[in-house]
């Protein structure tokens, strides 16, 4: 009820301010769209049914897990550094429990498609179902982990309110406990296990003391929020592609990396396939980064005269990162000035710290993932403290 009446407030506001601008001749503001309203279940209610893919091929019923005395429901999702952050402690939960009568299963709810570029600076990949299998089988999950983003239903009877969230059922599959897992984002800093502590309850045949907790992460991505991704979109199409010559020096000083951000310099050429393959998914990441302390640079390896045919490449990839070419024939020597030991083709790919530390290095096609996590393993610690570590650890 007050979260209507505060909709309908600021709807109201919104109005009459329109009015007002109206009557003094300016033009009136566009009226936010009200959110979707999804409840939360409420505690002592029945357990929505479902019936969802999972990572394992097979479709999970509310009824396969009946036998258990006590069942938790978890929401997680592969790109919320939260939910990444959570994901131990998730596993250690489930083990935890297991023997003692507690069934566990965990469900994505966002709808990949309604998720931008700009919101997946903290991952190596999204929310699909295939995503969801490489994350997995990365992080050794030992939970089902079921896919509700086609269709949404469940996670809107849940009202999930973002990932991690986490419901737990009693044996007659009422809703006891509702909300987060523990305190803190930040394991090193929890003071209360939440979770924890209403499942003992449950076990010793007790009522939860705190029933419920407010859960906190990433919002949940319903579909409702499709035409930011589409927008988003629109606008990097829209973006000016460029192509600079590129000296022997230039590429001595590129290669120094003085730029103070983690600098990804890949070297292709028109007529190499793999290039080509791949340079989508550089884009991509770039993409995904930018906003963070992070910077893609593309080379063409290219003669001169064949700058026409760079451009179309460049253009039909909507490629707006900065695009270099070499600036002479004698491609040996250009690649010499870059670094003295890569002898061999393209596309030849090197992520550098700044000052000059190479992180990472490929030559031929990227491992996409591989590469994604080594960027992240050493991406700025101060705008989320914590998270590169969890991209160095397995």
């Amino acid at each position: 009820m007050a979260n209507r009446f505060r909709k309908n407030v600021a709807a109201t506001a919104a109005m009459l301010l329109n009015l007002s601008l109206a009557a003094s001749g300016q033009e009136p503001r566009l009226t936010p769209p009200v959110p979707d309203s999804h409840p939360v279940l409420a505690i002592g209610s029945p357990a929505p049914d479902f019936a969802l893919p999972g990572i394992d091929g097979k479709t999970h019923k509310l009824g396969d897990y009946q036998s258990s005395p006590f069942l938790m429901v978890m929401f997680i999702c592969n790109h919320c550094p939260t939910s990444q952050l959570y994901e131990g402690r998730v596993k250690k939960l489930v083990a935890d429990y297991k023997d003692k009568g507690v069934a566990a299963v965990a469900i994505q709810p966002n709808d990949p498609t309604a998720i931008r570029l700009s919101e997946l600076g903290y991952t190596d990949v999204s929310d699909s179902l295939e995503e969801m299998k490489i994350r997995a089988e990365y992080r050794h999950f030992n939970f089902p982990y079921l896919y509700d983003g086609e269709t949404q239903k469940v996670s809107n009877q849940f009202g999930v309110v973002a990932t991690p969230h986490v419901f737990i059922f009693d044996k007659d599959r009422k809703l006891r406990y509702e909300g987060r897992i523990d305190d803190r984002q930040r394991e090193s800093l929890v003071k209360t296990q939440d979770a924890r502590a209403a499942l003992d309850a449950l076990l010793a045949g007790k009522p939860v003391a705190v029933p419920h907790t407010p859960a906190f992460g990433c919002s949940t991505k319903w579909k409702s929020k499709i035409d930011s991704q589409v927008a988003e979109t629109k606008m990097i199409e829209s973006e000016p592609v460029k192509v600079e010559a590129v000296t022997a020096e230039e590429l001595k000083t590129l290669r120094s990396n003085p730029t103070g951000k983690v600098l990804v310099v890949n070297f292709w050429a028109t007529w190499c396939g793999p290039c080509l393959t791949e340079m989508p998914q550089l884009l991509e990441t770039w993409r995904m980064f930018r906003r963070r302390d992070f910077d893609l640079v593309t080379v063409s390896t290219n003669y001169p005269d064949e700058k026409a045919g760079v451009m179309k490449i460049l253009q039909q990839e909507h490629a707006s990162s900065r695009n270099l070419q070499f600036a002479s024939e004698d491609t040996y020597a250009m690649q010499a000035a870059f670094d003295s030991h890569w002898e061999a083709g393209v596309p030849f790919t090197m992520v550098i710290a700044p000052g000059g530390r190479v992180i990472y290095q490929r030559q031929g096609e990227l491992d996409i993932n591989e590469f994604r996590r080594a960027v992240l393993a050493n991406l700025e610690n101060d705008t989320y403290v914590g998270h590169p570590a969890y991209w160095a650890s397995r």
